[in-house]
């Protein structure tokens, strides 16, 4: 097996029977792990990357893992793919993930995914898919999508590197919205190296979009600097086998010449509560556009009187996706805007100020996730509280637009243990060459390495 680079790849120019017999060993491979959605047997060029199934891909059916979408069938590219279908990538498939991101395990779809560690437990959610993609094949990465944590979760679980950009910095167009204040689209793959590649081209502004930005002149070259800090009040809230394996990092990294500083940010203790009030306000908002009459299927009856016809077309949502209509729409009621909404928009500035604050001094390092993945049929019997808890270490970033990016650090009892880097904003480059010092002296472990020349 031999591992190339992305521009090696492209060079190498492999024929068509090699693309043939990925998109065999993927099918067969997928009956396993439900990785994918649907698979392109068509491809004959290009590096492989797989998209988010929420990621518009011309002609490619997108359906955000949501039987309300079924048939949806974008006329354009979301332009991340139209921008590396230019430079040589070629989609081999969409994958699978949570309804509409509503998820940290990958179970709330039709085939839920399985970890390609082990078959019996999670993948991690919602980007579910692409992790598991980006795990099982040699030559690819993916494009996935972080709200809460929907990138840095399931690379965790997976062992793989995700990175999510600084808020703004990657087009949202064809990106079927979950919370438009918290979306990014991202990249996964399996060294920080294929990332930054990655990164490079799908970056900066676009007509389509007005809230993407360039990143500042110099950012790639900026250096992320020596100090590193733990917030010690986060990790009251992991198990104490991940709090080893920590401990284990933070020593390798401290003898690698890092300054680790400890502290406390007590706002963050907040973020939970702030994050999930203001994605399923936007939630609620984005899925009312789903009536049955201009995106997926169709309710043909019009004879129908309003809250029945409405009641058909909308029945299709997953139980998740019913509650965070439910719950949004009574957070945005005019007798609690104030007191829940408009709070958690205030209290989220306030988290914003201060962990910038803190990651302009210096990068902050945290777990990834507080748990090893767990088996499946134990994930499903978390109540909602418990399920959404798990995103205690995820979602300060993402709730504040801040890049970071999940690495796997360690192995325990042969599954991958992820940690994670946050950077002050437009740090991207430089929390992304921080993981790529840290390969320079350890291996990461793929349960499959399909697809290598």
């Amino acid at each position: 097996m031999i591992s190339r680079s992305i521009e090696e790849f492209i060079k190498a120019q492999p024929g068509k029977e090699y693309y043939v017999k990925l998109a065999e060993e993927l099918a067969k491979l997928n009956k396993e792990l439900n990785a994918f959605n649907n698979i392109n047997g068509s491809l004959s060029s290009g590096y492989p990357l797989s998209v988010k199934d929420n990621i518009c891909v011309k002609g490619m059916e997108t359906t955000a893992s949501s039987k309300v979408l079924s048939g949806y069938i974008p006329p354009f590219n979301a332009t991340a793919v139209e921008r590396l279908s230019a430079k040589g990538f070629g989609v081999i498939g969409k994958t699978n993930m949570d309804e509409f991101g509503f998820g940290s395990f990958g179970l709330n779809s039709e085939s839920p995914a399985r970890n390609p560690f082990d078959k019996s437990r999670v993948a991690g959610g919602s980007s579910s898919g692409a992790a598991i993609a980006t795990s099982i094949i040699e030559n690819h990465v993916a494009l996935a999508e972080s709200t809460g944590g929907s990138i840095a979760a399931p690379a965790s679980f997976c062992g793989v590197v995700g990175f999510t950009p600084t808020y703004g910095v990657v087009s949202r167009y064809g990106l079927i919205d979950y919370g438009n204040s918290l979306d990014k689209i991202g990249v996964m793959g399996r060294s920080a190296a294929r990332v930054r590649y990655t990164f490079d081209i799908i970056k900066g502004r676009d007509r389509y979009d007005a809230t993407c930005v360039d990143l500042p002149a110099g950012s790639e070259r900026k250096q992320a600097s020596k100090k590193l800090f733990v917030i010690r009040n986060l990790l009251e809230h992991v198990d104490e086998s991940i709090k080893k394996s920590f401990e284990k990092t933070l020593s390798k990294l401290s003898g690698m010449g890092f300054e680790i500083e400890e502290g406390e940010l007590k706002e963050l203790d907040s973020a939970i509560a702030v994050y999930y009030i203001i994605a399923m306000a936007e939630a609620s908002t984005n899925l009312a556009k789903y009536t049955g009459f201009k995106y997926g299927g169709k309710v043909d009856d019009f004879s129908k009187e309003y809250n029945e016809f409405f009641t058909e077309a909308r029945e299709k949502f997953g139980k998740e996706a019913k509650r965070r209509v439910v719950l949004g729409t009574y957070i945005r009621s005019a007798s609690v805007r104030d007191k829940y909404y408009y709070k958690a928009l205030q209290i989220r500035r306030l988290i914003g100020e201060k962990i910038s604050e803190l990651a302009r001094k210096g990068s902050i390092i945290l777990p990834t996730m507080p748990m090893l993945p767990p088996k499946i049929e134990d994930a499903g019997k978390m109540n909602p509280l418990q399920a959404y808890m798990v995103d205690i270490l995820t979602v300060p970033a993402n709730l504040t637009g801040l890049p970071h990016v999940s690495f796997p650090a360690d192995y325990i009892d042969g599954l991958p243990v992820g940690a994670q880097i946050i950077g002050a904003p437009y740090e991207d480059y430089a929390i992304l060459d921080l993981v790529g010092k840290w390969e320079e002296d350890f291996s990461y472990k793929f349960a499959y390495n399909l697809g290598s020349l």
